[in-house]
């Protein structure tokens, strides 16, 4: 059990006997203590003197004097500031555990235990992934390992958009203008090779329509006159089909696509237990229309189309089912949603989707729970904001979308060029430079990406990112080879960490103190689906470390105890910082 916990376990003890009342513990509030007061962890007042009609000094009195009188060992004195009961806890509990680490190293302690998928990605194959994409994989690979921490079945999934006007654009255009070229024979990863191909689509939609315009049609009309969409309209009938021609060009080109997006996904170590396609799912959804009429959830027009009514809501009517009989996205996500259950029973499936999506979601979670399905309660939207680089949005039909590989063969460079700035490099072989620039360049890019807060927009400054001082991913692996280096002198002059319990400086308690706190941010990051929870803390961690290190020598400690401890110390910080760092999704390097 983490401090905290400890803390609100106390505090409610205390007020079941004292008051005899029943208290929960977590409905106790407890944060870390202010730096300008002395303590290490804070009790709330406020709430607990509206139920217990106390003022808050004979309260804070109260519980402090019996916290202290039956956990003499954790804690060894508090104080009062206003409504806030401060804790100080005893010096050999921060030791303790430091044993404690270097003994058994560091799990998480929670045990949520739920079934738990959680879908990100959801690329579309007329193009490559792009900077979107990744905050996207980031998100949900990193908020999956973290649920896993948390101790849930979790499984990763993927829905793969394969099929559409989108997709026929991209076919269309290759049919056009390719010549038959292929990836291999024009040298091009096959994602960007078809990404290409509906850049090149829209180009010569754009003229054909201006063309059409020139000779007398309305914007409006040229637009569907134009050859180029009449034929990819055209392409799309025939694939619903079933025409063998289309389908195999699609299975094709969508191939291309797949191999290309298996060597990114590879890259950024993003994976998947299960990968659904939209050409597969697109049908299903039809039964929960006619099933949903019968309960009168649904309804249908005059025109034949079917609706349902979210007016109540605050919503309003949408469209469930085409007149002709087609479905939508929402009836396709229904059928989906179905079919993910089915294969899982889960608990809950978190869906990492851009807030382009809020009412989109919205919609689903209220038909389904109207619908009175079971897993509809468990439908959770982790909603995130779009990245725009410095110079503003980006825009895939227009080509101006900054593809992944790309994004991420920058960071590599720049974080050689960095590396080579500031670190002495001349001991490793080529092979090992090669695979330290990635890890940094990817490490940053990643870094950048998950201490924002999920639901904020953000800009991605690739130079900002890359830095070795400040918060960035460079500066925590930095961190981390450092200790890794202080170790290994350690090793040589046969240094063991170990313990023994002395009063502890400022420094190192502030640093110890933020290692106690790894199980409760693990929490944390689970309860509010928020990897920069973790992010923050982590950076904060090594922030602290960096402190300490300057001012105190560990190595040249005063005494033979105090460099045990010290040592201790930074082999319990390099677990945390690389722990944490792999649920980023971050490695971290021995050396730097």
């Amino acid at each position: 059990m983490n401090l905290a916990a400890q803390v609100k376990e106390a505090a409610a003890k205390a007020i079941e006997n004292l008051y005899k009342l029943p208290a929960f513990a977590d409905d106790i509030s407890v944060n870390l203590t202010k730096p300008e007061f002395e303590g290490d962890y804070t009790i709330v007042l406020f709430g607990l003197v509206k139920k217990l009609k106390v003022a808050p000094e004979s309260l804070g009195t109260a519980i402090g004097d019996y916290i202290i009188a039956n956990n003499a060992s954790l804690f060894k004195s508090y104080n009062i500031i206003k409504g806030f009961l401060n804790l100080v806890v005893a010096d050999e509990y921060f030791t303790d555990f430091l044993f404690e680490v270097e003994k058994k190293g560091l799990t998480p302690s929670n045990t949520t235990g739920k079934k738990v998928i959680v879908e990100y990605s959801s690329p579309n194959t007329n193009k490559p992934l792009h900077l979107g994409h990744l905050r996207n994989n980031f998100l949900g690979w990193s908020l999956a390992e973290i649920l896993k921490a948390s101790g849930n079945e979790v499984t990763k999934t993927c829905v793969v958009n394969d099929r559409g006007i989108h997709i026929c654009k991209s076919m269309i255009a290759w049919e056009l203008f390719a010549d038959n070229a292929t990836p291999e024979s024009a040298a091009i990863k096959g994602d960007h090779f078809v990404g290409d191909y509906y850049v090149r689509f829209n180009d010569e939609y754009k003229k054909e329509i201006n063309d059409l315009v020139a000779a007398g049609e309305t914007a409006e009309a040229a637009e569907k006159k134009a050859p180029i969409m009449q034929r990819t309209q055209k392409m799309l009938l025939d694939w619903e089909a079933g025409e063998p021609e289309v389908r195999d060009l699609w299975k094709r080109m969508n191939g291309w696509v797949y191999k290309g997006f298996d060597e990114t996904y590879q890259r950024i170590g993003s994976n998947f237990n299960k990968v659904y396609y939209e050409s597969e799912t697109y049908l299903l959804g039809k039964e929960f229309v006619e099933k949903g009429l019968a309960q009168g959830v649904f309804f249908r027009k005059e025109d034949g189309s079917v609706w349902i009514d979210l007016t109540a809501e605050g919503l309003d009517e949408k469209l469930v089912l085409r007149k002709d009989g087609t479905s939508v996205y929402i009836t396709q996500d229904l059928g989906l949603a179905q079919e993910k259950y089915d294969d899982f029973q889960y608990d809950q499936s978190i869906y990492v989707i851009a807030d382009e999506q809020n009412y989109h979601m919205k919609v689903l979670k209220l038909i389904l729970q109207k619908l009175g399905k079971p897993y509809a309660d468990g439908i959770f939207h982790l909603s995130y904001g779009m990245v725009e680089l410095p110079s503003g949005r980006m825009k895939s039909r227009e080509g101006t979308v900054v593809d992944a590989d790309d994004i991420i063969n920058e960071m590599t460079t720049e974080a050689e060029k960095k590396t080579k700035e500031h670190s002495k490099i001349e001991d490793f072989s080529e092979t090992e430079l090669a695979q330290l620039y990635e890890m940094i360049g990817i490490g940053a890019l990643k870094y950048f990406l998950l201490r924002v807060d999920p639901k904020k927009k953000m800009i991605f400054n690739p130079e900002e990112s890359i830095e070795f001082y400040g918060f960035t991913g460079p500066f925590i692996q930095y961190t981390h080879a450092r200790i890794k280096s202080i170790l290994r002198k350690a090793a040589t002059e046969n240094i063991a960490p170990s313990l023994s319990q002395q009063a502890l400086l400022p420094l190192e308690k502030n640093v110890i103190v933020m290692l106690e706190q790894y199980d409760m941010m693990i929490a944390q990051a689970a309860s509010e689906y928020n990897p920069s929870v973790i992010a923050v803390y982590v950076y904060n961690l090594a922030k602290a470390f960096n402190t300490f290190y300057t001012e105190h020598s560990v190595m040249n400690a005063e005494t033979v105890e105090k460099k045990k401890l010290r040592l201790a110390l930074c082999t319990a910080t390099a677990t945390v910082i690389a722990s944490v760092m792999q649920l980023l999704g971050i490695k971290v390097p021995e050396r730097m």
